[in-house]
């Protein structure tokens, strides 16, 4: 795959640039111009927490994940509505299977979806229309086990062209026990989601990594982190073949950060807290803006060309 191939493509005529995020505070996805005018609200749902979200412009949908209010009902739900508000679908139903997913990616050409489940302590997957669900790593399956924070899985990125998925596990608040890992995108033959020989440590000791986004041609990997400075409440990045020695934090003063997108062929990223601040700065952290200020408690976030 060559380096356009692993790029967002710029807007061109007739497509427009939008940010599509989550307020977890009253249930909404909202969008925005890439300044953050402009505000429309796609959907509200009261009571649910909506946390993960993407965009898949080829077909006009949005993709979002619910985590849910009673983890012991497994009341987190998958969803899918058109980018205008309407045909709101439920893929993945509340009281099914998923306790607090979390990040979405999505592989448009496989047709599958990936996500983190928070609570259940997983790395997961599905088609695109919820069916055929798949655990690739288990941390746990005890009520014991999922009090256990270092089990907790929350952010996901994909990277396709090697078959690997990255994933962060947070810790408990500002403990120093957050961790970056990496596996083959299929479970080894003859091994488990519970039992992988392919499981990497990419990095350790990070207060709260929370979200995850890739680089594929710079081979760069970011994530946002929630905890205390002087590593948390930061945007970060670092080289995805020696992470543990390139990592750097590329922006600070963050109010819980959360959510990540990047815009690679503008060499910029947009990003939320759980504040209710927007974002936007260049890749290495320059020029930064606040767009949206205390608007409400934003999670996940995605830029797309629609």
């Amino acid at each position: 795959m060559s380096e356009a191939e692993v790029r967002t493509p710029a807007a061109s005529p007739g497509k427009t640039e939008r940010l599509f995020f989550l307020d977890i505070n009253d249930g909404r996805i909202i969008s925005s111009a890439i300044d953050g005018s402009d505000l429309k609200l796609i959907i509200q749902r009261p009571n649910r927490s909506p946390d993960g979200i993407l965009v898949d412009s080829d077909n006009g949908w949005l993709y979002w994940t619910e985590m849910g209010t009673d983890y012991n009902a497994h009341d987190g739900s998958i969803e899918r509505i058109d980018l205008d508000g309407s045909n709101h679908v439920t893929l993945i139903a509340p009281g099914s299977t998923l306790v607090t997913p979390k990040q979405i990616q999505i592989d448009s050409d496989g047709g599958k979806l990936y996500w983190c489940d928070r609570e259940g302590m997983r790395v997961m997957r599905a088609n695109i229309d919820g069916s055929d669900i798949e655990t690739l790593v288990q941390n746990g399956d005890s009520p014991a086990d999922s009090a256990d924070i270092e089990r907790w899985c929350v952010g996901i990125a994909l990277d396709l062209p090697r078959k690997q998925v990255y994933w962060t596990q947070k810790g408990p608040p500002d403990a120093g026990l957050g961790r970056i890992f990496r596996a083959g995108i299929n479970i080894p033959a003859g091994e488990t989601a519970t039992k992988r020989s392919d499981i990497e440590t990419l990095l350790d000791k990070l207060p709260e990594p929370i979200d995850l986004e890739l680089d594929l041609a710079a081979r760069t990997i970011y994530w946002t982190d929630r905890g205390n400075l002087p590593r948390g409440n930061t945007v970060n990045r670092a080289s995805m073949d020696n992470i543990a020695a390139s990592s750097e934090v590329v922006l600070d003063g963050l109010d819980e950060g959360i959510g990540l997108s990047l815009d690679l062929p503008n060499n910029r990223m947009f990003f939320t807290d759980i504040g209710g601040n927007l974002y936007s700065a260049s890749l290495d952290g320059a020029g930064a803006r606040e767009l949206l200020h205390h608007a409400g408690s934003f999670t996940g976030i995605v830029y797309a060309v629609v």
